[in-house]
């Protein structure tokens, strides 16, 4: 026979499980120093230059 299993207990601990993994994922995506986050935005905002300078017909401005 097997041991008796105590599903409170179960999904308690799963859910603590899917708490850690969306902290871990959290401190990945959030958890950079002020360099790391300025040179991204200045390498997007280099990447958004270069794709706006490259358009065949300028976009339309909304006013």
């Amino acid at each position: 026979m097997s041991e008796p299993v105590n599903l409170n207990k179960f999904r308690k601990a799963k859910a603590k499980a899917e708490k850690e993994q969306k902290a871990k994922e959290n401190r990945t995506k959030f958890g950079r120093t002020k360099a790391e986050k300025s040179l991204e935005k200045a390498r997007a905002d280099k990447q958004a230059k270069l794709t706006d300078a490259h358009r065949l017909t300028p976009p339309d401005k909304a006013d």
